[in-house]
C-alpha cells in the first residue's frame, strides 16, 4: 500500500485529506509540525503533502531538508493562496506541484495519484544515464546506426578532397555538423570556417554578406564591407538553406565557383579567392530546377558529391546515445548535479515518438523535461504532452494499414461493468467511432483528439490482451512496446485480468 505523509498544522485539513486518500486505498501519515514531519521521512513514504506556512519553520525550508534526505520523493505544496511568488519559488526549488486552499479534494486526489506513479518510476533503475565523466559538452557527431555509418564513411572519403559537397536532409538533422566534420578533417582545418544561412537574410543583405559591398552602393551602405568569400580565403564556407537564394545571388555564386573571383556590390575591382564551398538544403532542388526556381548549372556545380542525412525516425537506435549526450550538456548548463537519467517508461515514449523536428527537436525536448523535472530521474510526467499523448510510430508500424483501418472502423470498447467481457463479447460493448465523434462534437468537446486516441488505444489493448489470455509479456511483444508500458495502460484503462479480460466500471 502506498503511503502519503501530510505535514500541516490545521487538523481540519489533515482530516479531509486522510478521508479522501483512504478512499484510494492510500495510507495517510500526518504531522502537525516541521520537526515531526521530518522525523517521519523514510523510504516507506511515497509522497509528501507539505503546508508552506508552518510554525517555527517555513515549508520551503522543510522541503529543502526533505530533498537533502531523498531527492526522489515528490513533494506537493499546500499554499494559503495561489500567489505567483510562492508558486514560482516552490517550483524553482523542485516541488512536484502545489495546490491552493481551500483544497479541491478531487484535484488533490488526482495529483497524488500522478505523484505516486512518478515515485514508482523514480525507483526503477534509469534506462539512459547521465555521463558524469564527460567533460566535452560541445556539439558532437553522434551515431552508431547503419545510416549514420554511411554518412561517416562519405565524410571520410571526401573531406580531404578540394571539391564542393551538397548536404541534404530534413530540417534539424544536423547538416551543419556534417559541414563542420568535413572542414575539421580537411587540409583546410587550420584556415577559417564560416557559415551563412541563406534563408535568414533578404536578397540584398545576403549578397552583401557573401560578396561585401562598397561605400554608397545602396541605402545604408555608409562604409566598405568585406564579405564572407573574401574573409574566408583559404578556408571553408558553409551555405545553409542554399535553395533559398535569389536568382541574382545564384548567378554570382556560380561565377565564383567557376572562376574563384568576384566583385563587391557596387564595386569594379575583381577580387580573387580560394574558398571551398559546402552547401546544404532541405528543399527538392531537382524539382526547383524543373520549375525554373533554381539554376541547373549551379545545381550541377554544387552537387559534385552529395551527403544525405537520415531523419531521426530512421535512426532510432541512436536516440539513447543522443539523449545521454544532451542530458550531460543540459545537466551542466542548468546546474542540476542531482540529475541521474531517464526511466525506462520515459525512454519508451521517447523512442516511440516520430520526431518530426529531428535532432533539433530532441535537444529542445531534453531541455524542457530537465527544466520541468522535480527529481533526479526523468519520468513520463515530465515529458511534453506531444510525446506523452501524441501518436507513436511503433504501434502504427507494427500493424498493417488494413488492420489500422479495420481497427478504426470496428470502433473502440466503451467502459463496461466488472462482469466479464469474454472473447468477442468485447465487440458487443463497443461504440461506433463516427457516433462517438459526433457525440463529442455535439458536447462541444475541446479535447477530442486525445479522447479519440484514448478510445482506440483502449480497444487495441483489450483485444490484444484477449488474444494472449492476459499474458502481458506476449501482449508487449505483439504491440512492440515494453511490458511496463502494457502494465501502465492496464492500470490507466482499469482493465481487469482474471480468467477473462474485463473493464472496471467507471461508475463504481
Amino acid at each position: 500500500m502506498s503511503r502519503v505523509l501530510v505535514i500541516d498544522d490545521d487538523r481540519a485539513i489533515l482530516h479531509m485529506i486522510r478521508h479522501g486518500l483512504q478512499q484510494l486505498n492510500i495510507e495517510v501519515v500526518t504531522a502537525m509540525s516541521a520537526d515531526e514531519g521530518l522525523g517521519l521521512i523514510s523510504d516507506q513514504i511515497d509522497v509528501v503533502l507539505l503546508d508552506i506556512m508552518l510554525p517555527r519553520m517555513s515549508g520551503l525550508e522543510v522541503f529543502q531538508r526533505i530533498h537533502a534526505i531523498d531527492r526522489r520523493l515528490p513533494v506537493i505544496f499546500i499554499t494559503a493562496g495561489a500567489g505567483s511568488e510562492t508558486a514560482i519559488e516552490a517550483m524553482q526549488l523542485g516541488a512536484y506541484d502545489y495546490v491552493a486552499k481551500p483544497i479541491d479534494l478531487p484535484q488533490l486526489m488526482a495529483l497524488v495519484q500522478k505523484a505516486l506513479e512518478t515515485r514508482r518510476l523514480m525507483r526503477v533503475p534509469v534506462a539512459v544515464a547521465v555521463n558524469k565523466d564527460e567533460e566535452n559538452t560541445g556539439d558532437l557527431f553522434i551515431g552508431r546506426s547503419p545510416p549514420m555509418l554511411e554518412v561517416f564513411k562519405a565524410i571520410g572519403q571526401v573531406s580531404k578532397q578540394n571539391i564542393t559537397v551538397l548536404i541534404r536532409g530534413e530540417s534539424g538533422t544536423g547538416k551543419e555538423l556534417v559541414a563542420r566534420a568535413l572542414y575539421q578533417f580537411s587540409d583546410r582545418a587550420s584556415r577559417p570556417f564560416m557559415a551563412v544561412n541563406c534563408a535568414a537574410l533578404t536578397d540584398t543583405l545576403l549578397e552583401s554578406e557573401l560578396f561585401g559591398h562598397e561605400k554608397g552602393s545602396f541605402t545604408g551602405a555608409d562604409r566598405r564591407r568585406i564579405g564572407k568569400f573574401e574573409q574566408c580565403t583559404g578556408g571553408t564556407l558553409f551555405l545553409d538553406e542554399v535553395g533559398d537564394m535569389s536568382p541574382l545571388v545564384q548567378g554570382k555564386v556560380l561565377r565564383l565557383l567557376q572562376e574563384q573571383r568576384f566583385e563587391r556590390v557596387g564595386g569594379n575591382e575583381t577580387i580573387e579567392t580560394d574558398v571551398r564551398l559546402i552547401a546544404a538544403t532541405n528543399r527538392p532542388l531537382e524539382q526547383m530546377v524543373d520549375r525554373g526556381e533554381f539554376r541547373s548549372d549551379l545545381f550541377y556545380r554544387l552537387n559534385v558529391v552529395t551527403v544525405s542525412l537520415p531523419p531521426l525516425r530512421q535512426r532510432a537506435g541512436d536516440i539513447p546515445l543522443l539523449l545521454e549526450h544532451f542530458l550531460t550538456q543540459v545537466r551542466k548548463e542548468f546546474n542540476k548535479p542531482e540529475l541521474e537519467g531517464i526511466s525506462p517508461e520515459a525512454l519508451d515514449l521517447l523512442l516511440n515518438y516520430s520526431w518530426p523536428g529531428n535532432i533539433r527537436e530532441l535537444q529542445s525536448v531534453v531541455r524542457q523535461f530537465v527544466l520541468k523535472s522535480s527529481g533526479p530521474v526523468i519520468v513520463p510526467d515530465f515529458l511534453p504532452p506531444a510525446i506523452r499523448f501524441g501518436k507513436t510510430t511503433s504501434v502504427q508500424e507494427s500493424m498493417p494499414a488494413a488492420e489500422i483501418a479495420a481497427a478504426m472502423s470496428v470502433e473502440a470498447v466503451a467502459p463496461a461493468r466488472s462482469d466479464t467481457v469474454e472473447g468477442q463479447g468485447a465487440d458487443q460493448q463497443h461504440s461506433d467511432l463516427a457516433g462517438f465523434i459526433k457525440g463529442r462534437l455535439d458536447c462541444q468537446s475541446t479535447n477530442l483528439y486525445a479522447e479519440a486516441l484514448e478510445m482506440m488505444e483502449r480497444y487495441l489493448f483489450i483485444r490484444v490482451l484477449q488474444a494472449t489470455n492476459g499474458n502481458q509479456s506476449k501482449a508487449a511483444e505483439i504491440l512492440g512496446i515494453t511490458r511496463g508500458k502494457v502494465r501502465d495502460r492496464i492500470a490507466a484503462f482499469k482493465i481487469m485480468l482474471d480468467k477473462t479480460i474485463s473493464i472496471e466500471d467507471d461508475q463504481g
